[in-house]
């Protein structure tokens, strides 16, 4: 389950902090927020460079005065958090929509095992915020390649669930590091994981963790970015409420090619991790390539994220 809402606003840069690990912690204020639930996160669009960018929010759900987000900046990736961290400053504005949750958390939840990688600390903070005032059994793991790179370490360790915060550092001693034979507790109905961090962590974790008896539904993940092969086959796309029916070749997308027939669809990640492009689907074959949809919902075959995903054959969409 997901919780949107649509609001486009402009919001003010009013404090930024620039932590260890080269992560920008970046607060954000206007008039009226619209409340958030754990997990959330806002769209920031980045006009010079002309992208859209998810970011979670790492601040209180209980808070009504500000968000706060946590971004890496990162040189490998496509410009996204390098412009970020050039435009965030004290009294910049953002154009921005949400907060969107497609990262829910179960708040009737017996017992929930938060663990985050790197920059996918962010929305574990806000989920172990709300878990502590709900009063509820939790324990968070922060995994990071050492200390001097955790951002987020002093305010953790101030935190009033700071005994619930477990840290650990590939640089240090063995029995400090995660051990999910050690670390994830034995499955049960009522316990639920979340995963949120760099694709190599989040697949070894959701592995592991559904190996051992876990409940694929519930081993929640949420992923900021994943590797992704756009390429492959030819195959043919019918917009059968726009009356067109295209080409797809093997370098391109569903969704720039309608584009350059008229037919937008709104793209924001283009990788398939944030669902703004999901489009329905009357008939055909699809190709998932995303990380967006559960199995569940690939199973039915309805619907499918057309900035990364192809088809085997015609697909026949509903637009």
């Amino acid at each position: 389950m997901s919780l949107d809402m649509t609001d486009t606003m402009t919001l003010t840069v009013t404090e930024r902090i620039d932590d260890r690990g080269g992560i920008a912690r970046i607060r954000l204020t206007g008039d009226d927020l619209p409340s958030v639930t754990a997990g959330a996160h806002l769209d920031i669009y980045l006009p010079d460079v002309d992208l859209w960018r998810q970011y979670s929010l790492c601040s209180d759900p209980a808070e009504t005065g500000f968000y706060e987000i946590g971004v890496l900046k990162d040189p490998a990736s496509r410009g996204g958090s390098v412009e970020v961290h050039r435009v965030a400053q004290p009294g910049a504005t953002l154009k921005v929509e949400g907060p969107r949750n497609h990262f829910p958390l179960d708040e009737s939840a017996t017992k929930t095992v938060l663990l985050g990688g790197g920059i996918g600390i962010t929305p574990m903070i806000a989920m172990a915020k709300r878990l502590h005032a709900l009063g509820k059994d939790f324990v968070l793991h922060y995994c990071t390649r050492s200390q001097s790179v955790t951002a987020f370490h002093d305010a953790l360790k101030a935190a009033p669930f700071s005994d619930r915060v477990v840290f650990h550092h590939d640089d240090e001693a063995a029995e400090q590091k995660l051990d999910l034979t050690r670390d994830l507790p034995a499955p049960a109905p009522d316990t639920h994981l979340y995963v949120c961090g760099p694709q190599g962590f989040m697949d070894w974790v959701i592995d592991t963790a559904e190996a051992a008896g876990h409940a694929t539904g519930n081993v929640h993940r949420e992923y900021f970015s994943a590797d992704v092969d756009l390429t492959g086959d030819s195959f043919e796309v019918e917009a059968r409420a726009s009356g067109v029916t295209l080409t797809i070749g093997p370098e391109d997308t569903i969704a720039k090619k309608l584009a350059e027939h008229g037919i937008k669809i709104d793209v924001k990640c283009e990788e398939g991790v944030c669902g703004t492009c999901v489009t329905d689907v009357l008939s055909g074959d699809i190709d998932h390539r995303d990380q967006f949809l559960t199995d569940e919902e690939r199973e039915d075959g309805d619907q499918m994220c057309v900035c990364c995903s192809r088809g085997r054959g015609k697909l026949v969409l509903d637009i």
